[in-house]
């Protein structure tokens, strides 16, 4: 089921978006505040984010431009009051693909959705994260907040699938087997310990990724 997060603090208009949307077979989180969208956002990455402009802790343009640069695919609409020519550059220049105007009609509000989702996909899939740290699958590439990590091709692989696993214990067996003895490159067990001490060090000791002791290894959220 397509996820969607509806960042709005108006109870009401939240309510009826997500009951609406609900009932055309979407998942609806609404998150009231743009800090919530943030620590919501870095957990798991949705199909599409609609967000309101006028936030009791922050603007949506900026909430969009900060999106934009954590995740490039992940699709935005504004829904908003705001009307002002001005305002509508400024959204779609801050990194939205459409921008509804309220009052809306939800039929309309759906067709866009679907229209958008027509040319993008799901993308969620392609964003993963855990804590501070993100890989945008699409590019290969790994994130400590929005720095850019340069990886080697082990070590990316052995990040990639920890992420794909969050939550799970991996065992060292299935991490040498994953990323060496499938390719052909058959290692003995120090190599994954090395490949394992230099991701560390490179991901600057994050709490997320665990050693679980003769086992193996396993990322997981942080309270």
């Amino acid at each position: 089921m397509a996820e969607i997060y509806y960042i709005e603090d108006d109870e009401d208009i939240a309510r009826i978006v997500k009951d609406f949307l609900e009932k055309k077979k979407y998942s609806v989180t609404i998150l009231p505040t743009v800090s919530a969208a943030r620590q919501t956002l870095k957990k798991q990455v949705p199909t599409l984010v609609l967000v309101d402009w006028n936030m009791p802790d922050g603007r949506g343009d900026a909430l969009c431009q900060w999106i934009r640069s954590q995740w490039k695919d992940l699709p935005i609409i504004f829904l908003t009051v705001r009307s002002d020519s001005h305002d509508i550059v400024s959204g779609f220049r801050n990194g939205a693909d459409d921008y509804v105007i309220k009052p809306f009609d939800l039929e309309v509000l759906y067709s866009r959705i679907l229209a958008l989702l027509r040319r993008t996909g799901d993308v969620s899939k392609e964003y993963l994260s855990c804590d501070r740290i993100s890989i945008d699958c699409k590019r290969t590439t790994a994130f400590i907040d929005s720095e850019e990590i340069a990886l080697s091709p082990q070590e990316y692989q052995l990040l990639l699938f920890l992420m794909q696993n969050k939550g799970k214990t991996i065992t060292r067996e299935i991490l040498l087997k994953h990323i060496w003895d499938d390719n052909g490159n058959y290692v003995n067990d120090n190599t994954l310990t090395v490949t394992m001490k230099r991701l560390r060090e490179k991901l600057r000791q994050p709490s997320c990724l665990k050693t679980v002791r003769s086992i193996g290894y396993r990322m997981e959220e942080m309270e």
